[in-house]
Parts: C-alpha cells; structure tokens; sequence
C-alpha cells in the first residue's frame, strides 16, 4: 500500500499534441496563401483552410478507431469513444464546409453565381484528378454522420450502426488521394507532403497491427471457448469461458474485452462486456443483463461455443488508485467491474466499501459472491434498492457522510447507467470528495 502510484492519464500530452498539429496546419496554409486580391480568391482560400483541417481531422479520427492500447487503457475507452464521436462531427463540418466555399470560389472565378454550385461540383468531378474518389468518399462520411446522431442511432440496431461505421475507413482511403493531387500545399511543399503521408501511413499501420492483427494474434494463442452459462438474477447471465493460459492475456480487474461468440446468429456480434471476475490462468468470466438481442441470446450459449475476444481495453482498473481507502460504487449490471475491483485491490480490513444499488434485492446479481469477499477480505458492503412502495433510495451527499464519514479520503470507482452515474458523481462532489479521485467509466458504448 505504501508504493500505491496512481497511472497518470496522457491525455493532456496527447491533447496538446493534437493542437500543436492543427497549428501546423494552419501555419502551412498561411505561409502558401498569397495575397487576396478578389472575392473568390477569399473563399477558395477559405475552402482550402476547411479542407486542410477536415484532412487533418480525419486521420484522427481514424486513429481513435484503431484501438491502440496507450489510448484504450491509459486515456480510457469511454474517453476515446468521446473525443471520436466529437472529432467526427468536426469533421463532417469542415468537410461540408470546404466543399461548399471552394465550390463557391470556382463558380465565382467562371462567373457563375451561388445558385450553380452543384453544376459547378459536377464539373469538378468529373475534371479534376481523384475527386470522383473523393465525391464517394465524401458522401459516406456524410451518411455516416446522418446515422450518428443520436434520434437515429437510437432507432437502428446496434450491429447495423457498427458495421456500417467502418466504412470511416473507406472514406477516408477515397478522399486521401485528391488531397496531395489538387491540394495546393502539397502540390508545391514536397515536405508537407511527405508529413501528409508519414501521418496517414502510421495511423493505417496502428490499424492494421491493432485492429487485424493483435486480435488474431491473441486467439489463436489463447483458444477460448464457452464452458458453462449460468443464472444469477431474474434477466442476468455469467458465461464462463475456458482457454490457454488467459492470465497472460495482459487483462486486469475492472477492464473489459470485445466479445464475438461463434455461435448462430453470433457471428457477426461483437460487443463489450467487462470481466466480472479477476482473470484465472484457465477461466474467464462476464456477466451480462439481457438488454437487446445480443445480450439475450447469450442465455443459450451451449457449452464448446469458440470465442473471438479483442482487448483488454478500459482504464477503470487499480492504476488509478491513489488513497489508501476506496469507495466502488455500482449501478445495475455496472456491478460486473466494480465485483472484480472488490476482489482485488489491496487494501486492509475496513480500506474497501462496495454500494450497490439496484431495483430490487432480487436484482442483487453476485449478492453471495460479493458478500463472500466481504467477509473475508474485511470490506464493507452496501446496497440501495427501491422500496415496497416504489420509493427510490436516497443518495445524498448528506447520506453518503453519514454512512461513511472520511468519504473525501477517498477513491471512489464507479460504474452504472449515465443517469445514475451523473447524481452519484453530483452526490460525491457534495460531499468533498475531488474531482481527480472520481474514477468513472460508461459500459454503454
């Protein structure tokens, strides 16, 4: 406990480094744009600025895709999935914008005027190098984006929003050529242009290695497969997996893998699911509540189903830790990582306390596993459910002092539904707990 040394987050490194390319950018555009001596020389260097970051913007975008395990597990997966959701909206806006202004600026330079954009992009097409490409490539990343937003991506299911999100990938390979073909600054910087292709070129070699072959790599060495299915609560199931020397698999409590079971109808599923037990050299386990169509059908998985897994990935792990006392606070099917934290941060009786809170007691998933480790590891154990009337529990920061009163010498883990996840967070910052010390990430993703 005395060599407890919190894993710092490079989020801020990777976020000024973010910042510093875009300046880079800028600056490139601004050291080869010339005087402006008219208005379509205005918006076409307007839509080259647009273009340039939207290009720039894109390889990021990609990369937030490419799972590299610095993110994933340092950064956080939640966070990642964060910054990728807003660097593709950023995206598609500058995309959309840097058609429209250099469209513009080429219908005012043939004398045309606003209304004769689309004419003016025909012509475009189907003149200039590689924008047919482009014009492809653009128009999936718009879909791509239409199919995003939220009121439409709440409507459709989960593997159709997921397959049709690679084609990010076809996007961008369709859009890159037209950049160093009609971009000004690569047509006359032969270094921006090679930074151009170092840049893309790594980001598509972290895709390649961590997206293809990592995974290939991991199940062909570990051999999972499906050992037993079993009930714990009213709607929630545990699958136990066997396989090939798994503690080896770099997985830690509070971590969860991409699951890809081999069963019919299952093929082509992959969804996460965080271990709900610490990683055994033979056995691996999760525990899932049926909430869709994948998660109910793994109710009857039969026993022999291969197992296709991609991770670990998550950051809500013991590196966070930096008190010697620690708060896990679960909601519903959050339990899964906060159960497997409980088993095994190191701590002395009276260091761990575990709140769960959940509907009903019925609803207590792994209530005797926790309750085990409970007693024998000294750790106090809490719930919250509704009462027979319905009423919900108060969690207060009131109720938290109370209950526990050195709250703010606290790490608190938490997991659970973003509603619930945003009143305990408001609750733990009543009650002096910091910011820093408040280690949260979302299963829903």
């Amino acid at each position: 406990m005395r060599r407890i040394r919190p894993r710092r987050s490079p989020a801020v490194p990777l976020l000024l480094a973010v910042w510093a390319g875009a300046a880079g950018v800028i600056w490139l555009w601004w050291s080869n744009t010339p005087s402006l001596a008219d208005t379509a020389s205005k918006w076409l260097a307007a839509g080259r600025i647009t273009g340039l970051l939207a290009g720039y913007l894109m390889a990021l975008v990609v990369l937030q895709m490419a799972r590299v395990p610095a993110l994933e597990r340092r950064v956080g997966s939640d966070r990642v999935a964060r910054w990728h959701a807003m660097s593709g909206r950023y995206t598609i806006s500058l995309v959309v914008a840097h058609v429209v202004l250099t469209m513009y600026g080429y219908a005012l330079q043939a004398g045309l005027t606003f209304a004769d954009i689309v004419q003016q992009t025909i012509d475009s097409i189907n003149q200039l190098p590689d924008m047919g490409k482009a014009a492809i490539g653009t128009g999936v990343l718009v879909f791509i984006g239409l199919i995003s937003m939220g009121p439409v991506r709440r409507r459709i299911p989960y593997d159709l929003w997921y397959h049709v999100h690679l084609l990010t990938y076809v996007a961008t390979f369709m859009t890159f050529w037209h950049q160093l073909s009609t971009g000004n600054e690569f047509v006359v910087e032969p270094v921006a242009k090679t930074v151009w292709y170092a840049l893309y070129g790594t980001v598509t070699a972290l895709v390649v290695w961590y997206r293809i072959f990592t995974p290939i790599r991991l199940n062909m060495r570990h051999r999972l497969r499906v050992e037993a299915v079993i009930e714990e609560a009213p709607g929630v199931v545990s699958v136990l997996m066997s396989g090939r020397k798994l503690h080896r698999m770099g997985a830690e409590a509070g971590q969860f893998f991409r699951w890809r079971f081999l069963a019919p109808g299952m093929r082509f599923s992959s969804h996460p699911y965080s271990l709900s037990a610490a990683p055994r050299p033979n056995m691996l386990r999760i525990t899932v509540k049926a909430a869709g169509d994948h998660s109910s059908a793994l109710r009857d998985l039969e026993p022999g189903t291969r197992v296709w897994a991609e991770g670990p990935y998550g950051a809500l792990t013991a590196g966070k830790r930096s008190k010697g006392k620690v708060l896990l606070v679960a909601g519903g099917v959050g339990i899964t990582p906060m159960r497997a934290l409980f088993e095994t941060l190191p701590g002395a009786a009276g260091d761990l306390t575990l709140l769960y809170r959940a509907n009903s007691t019925q609803d207590l998933a792994l209530w005797d596993e926790l309750s085990a480790i409970a007693e024998e590891r000294g750790a106090r154990l809490m719930y919250a459910v509704n009462s027979p009337e319905g009423e919900r529990p108060d969690i207060s920061p009131e109720t938290l002092r109370r209950k526990i009163p050195d709250i703010d010498e606290h790490d608190v883990f938490m997991c659970g539904p973003p509603g619930f996840a945003q009143q305990v967070y408001g609750a733990l910052r009543g009650a002096g707990v910091p910011t820093r010390r408040i280690h949260h990430e979302s299963f829903e993703m």
